[in-house]
């Protein structure tokens, strides 16, 4: 046995062990690395103390494949995937997964979501991130494993295995006296199935709702948001769920759209509304089994479900349902066209029934061949034919119509037309005849309709056809009013009596009778010792059966919206604070949009400056108004009104929407808005048309950000800062100057990721102002300025802003702020140089002061010039 064998044999004897995040001891459980490492160790190769704990599931940093594999001592493998090779997947763009190949196409690994190691094919559209084997010619120890550089690199595996469809409470845990729970399921009730519950057979296009076949228990996922610096933490529940509904019992074509509690969960172009994966299994004959299904049963008891069309979702969010299974139903494209010949393809005996059905674009049997011929037969004359071959509707077999001989008199008591040899009779008309045919309209998403015959009044209401069957509206009222005429014609009836026994006068072929005028279907024939007897039924005149020259509508509906997923636009940054607001926790927020309705918004995560993604929480649905700058913003004083400037910005969806507002609601904060990393205020806002608007009026360096005045540069983001911006908890974000926000949604191939665009503005004092240069009686110099505060940004006459740092403390600095020459602190906002002080210093030497707060010095205000 080779190495490789060895260790394939050494995986399969872990499967069954129970799942656990960072596990490494088969007794307690096991993540994918686990699993690496105690094959490893049953190999007698130890390696669980060289593996990394504590890392997260998510990370946008690849690990260096080179130095693991000479670590491991395996080499790179671009063959066939072979036994007792090393497999790295990558479920998600921001998760890598790790197992061990048993044969070319199935592995094992620890499922998160089915909570056990497993056996299971390798997911297809999981790209491969590595592969690696042993070297014949080198023969390392195992025991150098080394993973450490994975650090927070590992996760599960996409999905976490749903559940429990069959109606489960949830029981709820608290965590402790300092966090709170948000929202979780306590009693959900899911869709289920019923044992010897037949499915039905779909041809053309149909919508059915399918049948549950295969499920696994309800799992829970939960993340924890805040908790630093005594604030509570809140957990946050999410439910996912794994099943298989079976739709049809004959092989289909593909899967359409797919609704879910009337909204669209799967669109036209095959992407699913929320999160998860569906595969579709459309019966053939030689399908797989489900991946998912053998990992959770087991190879030897997974069925393939050959000819059975059924679809398996895998890890579907429920979080847009109300954490339950919605109903569905699936639009199923069963065919690209059929005949009757396919409906009873199904019968015991041969069926000659190649008749087009025009216009009928899907139909649903769930019975037998004799109920779909009846239910066809009400709109279709469908004659059967039992001779030499069970025939139906002969007439399209027929190259002319067959004349009838002469007609033979009969002798007996009671024969009909005993001195003509026929009789001719007209039936009474139905007291209500059928005019309304009942149907699933295609234009409005398979609803049910009907259509009406035109026709005089009646005194009752007339019959309805009820056929299931796919049809468009001028479809379903050419048949219903075909069908009411050939009721009207075949009223005219006719009894034939003929010496001969024809064998092509059987039911439904048309025949012309000598001497009566038209054309007429023969319904049955009876041998007796009097003759062959026919019973006839008069059919449609030429013309009769002509499409109607009439209108149909198919009714108005409001269907589901069927959007794209657009990508998603991200731009992080630190806010002012507000007077109610804590002086010392940074203010974060994430601007979070896209370029269309069809968004659903993105999941957020945090990166503290090591690649690892922390989550921070969904975004919502609601879109903040985003844009970028088209032109420069000229520097301007903050002191004025800015009526001079204009910015053009290009808005991320032309269907937002910016207002003008007079001065009293500028004053008051509104039309604040992020221009690169500098705040404003605008007053005028004028549309120029797909997505452009022109703003003008501005009030410039908004909540200390006067730094930004001359820093601007076209293509900078534009956020509107208002409705739609989502709170970041800056615990989870740090203080790293390389920290990032992210954001992954479903039109997201990879993370979309912003800097903390204003870093530090929450904490950073502002600079002071109004610097003010006097000389004392005694020569001594002073300079004084005015200090300010954060969270406060409107003046009061008369007294004093409040300190809102821990202390009032100032450094007034000479020359360069950076390296600056001479320093001295002051607690007050005055500081007094003696006579002839600042002579010792170099001429013209600027002099500038810095608020001290509590968290970081404020920017400098140039107090003035040294002069002697």
């Amino acid at each position: 046995m080779t190495r490789g064998e060895d260790l394939a044999t050494a995986a399969l004897s872990l499967i069954g062990i129970p799942f656990r995040l960072h596990g490494r001891n088969p007794e307690i459980g096991l993540d994918c690395l686990g699993v690496v490492a105690a094959a490893l160790e049953r190999t007698g190769r130890p390696a669980a103390p060289l593996l990394p704990n504590g890392y997260t599931l998510r990370s946008t940093i690849d690990p260096d494949f080179d130095s693991l594999a000479r670590s491991l001592g395996v080499a790179a493998s671009t063959t066939v995937t072979a036994a007792g090779d090393i497999l790295a997947a990558r479920p998600s763009p921001c998760q890598l997964h790790f197992g061990i190949a048993v044969s070319a196409t199935q592995w094992v690994h620890a499922h998160s979501g089915l909570r056990k190691v497993v056996l299971c094919p390798v997911p297809p559209e999981w790209p491969c991130a590595g592969r690696w084997r042993f070297s014949l010619s080198q023969g390392a120890d195992m025991a150098t494993l080394v993973f450490g550089s994975l650090g927070s690199l590992m996760g599960g595996p996409v999905g976490g295995t749903i559940g429990s469809l069959m109606g489960q409470q949830v029981d709820t845990a608290l965590f402790g006296s300092t966090r709170r729970q948000g929202p979780r399921l306590k009693d959900t009730a899911f869709t289920t199935s019923s044992y010897g519950q037949p499915l039905p057979r779909h041809f053309g296009r149909v919508r059915t709702a399918g049948s549950v076949i295969w499920a696994t228990d309800l799992v829970e996922r939960s993340e924890v948001q805040g908790g630093g610096k005594g604030s509570p933490a809140v957990s946050t529940f999410r439910y996912s769920a794994n099943f298989a509904i079976a739709l049809a019992s004959r092989p289909i074509q593909a899967i359409g759209r797919i609704w879910a509690d009337g909204q669209l969960l799967r669109g036209a172009g095959g992407d699913l509304k929320c999160g998860g994966t569906m595969r579709v299994h459309t019966g053939a004959g030689n399908q797989p089994p489900d991946p998912l299904i053998v990992a959770a049963e087991g190879a030897d008891r997974c069925p393939a479900y050959r000819g059975l069309a059924y679809v398996v979702f895998e890890e579907l969010d429920l979080s847009g349902f109300y954490n339950r299974i919605p109903a569905l139903t699936f639009e199923v494209i069963a065919d690209a066209d059929f005949t009757l010949q396919d409906m009873l393809g199904g019968a015991e005996s041969p069926i000659d029934a190649a008749i087009p059905l025009p216009g009928v674009l899907g139909y649903t049997s769930e019975s037998s061949p004799a109920d779909d011929l009846q239910a066809f037969g009400q709109l279709i004359p469908l004659e059967i034919d039992a001779g030499s071959a069970l025939v139906i509707a002969r007439q399209r077999t027929q190259a002319s119509v067959l004349p009838l001989p002469e007609a033979a008199i009969a002798t007996g008591d009671g024969d009909f037309g005993a001195t003509s040899g026929f009789t001719r009779r007209r039936g009474l008309p139905a007291a209500n005849r059928p005019g309304i045919l009942r149907y699933y309209e295609l234009e409005r998403d398979y609803q049910a309709s009907l259509q009406r015959a035109s026709g005089p009044a009646s005194s009752s209401e007339p019959a309805a056809i009820e056929l299931p069957a796919t049809l468009e509206a001028a479809t379903a009222r050419t048949l219903i009013e075909k069908a009411s005429r050939r009721i009207d014609w075949t009223r005219d009836r006719v009894a034939w009596r003929s010496c001969g026994l024809d064998p092509d006068l059987s039911p439904g072929a048309l025949v012309a009778v000598p001497g009566v005028a038209g054309h007429w279907r023969v319904r049955e024939w009876e041998w007796r010792d009097s003759g062959v007897e026919l019973s006839l039924e008069r059919s449609l005149p030429a013309g009769a059966d002509a499409r109607p020259n009439l209108a149909s509508d198919p009714g108005r509906s409001n269907p589901a919206p069927d959007l794209p997923a657009p990508a998603t636009r991200l731009v992080a940054f630190e806010v002012p604070l507000e007077p109610t607001a804590k002086f010392d926790a940074p203010r974060i927020f994430a601007a979070v949009s896209a370029a269309g309705e069809g968004w659903s918004g993105a999941a957020l995560y945090a990166d503290t400056g090591d690649g690892a993604m922390l989550p921070v929480g969904p975004s919502g649905r609601r879109r903040a108004v985003i844009g970028d700058t088209l032109t420069i913003l000229p520097a301007a004083t903050p002191l004025l009104l800015d009526r001079a400037s204009e910015l053009d910005v290009l808005l991320l969806d032309p269907t937002m929407q910016l207002v003008s507002v007079d001065p009293l609601p500028l004053a008051q904060g509104h039309n604040r808005a992020l221009v690169g990393e500098e705040i404003v205020q605008f007053a005028s806002a004028r549309p120029l048309g797909g997505g452009r608007w022109r703003l003008s009026n501005f009030v410039r360096g908004c909540a200390g950000t006067e730094s930004a005045l001359h820093a601007h540069q076209p293509g900078e983001p534009f956020v509107l800062l208002g409705p739609g911006l989502v709170p970041i908890a800056s615990e989870t974000v740090g203080t790293d100057p390389e920290r990032r926000i992210l954001a992954l949604g479903r039109g997201d191939h990879e993370p979309v990721s912003s800097p903390v665009h204003l870093s530090g503005l929450s904490l950073r004092p502002l600079a002071p102002v109004h610097p003010r240069r006097m000389q004392a009686d005694d020569g001594a110099t002073v300079f004084t300025w005015t200090r300010r505060a954060r969270g406060e940004w409107f003046w009061r006459d008369g007294v004093d802003v409040p300190l809102t740092e821990q202390a009032e403390r100032y450094l007034v600095l000479l020359g360069s702020v950076e390296a600056p020459l001479a320093t001295w602190a002051t607690a007050e906002p005055r500081i007094t140089f003696a006579p002839g002080m600042l002579t010792t210093f170099p001429s013209d030497m600027p002099l500038h002061v810095r608020q001290s707060g509590t968290h970081a010095l404020s920017p400098p205000l140039l107090l003035g010039r040294v002069t002697p």
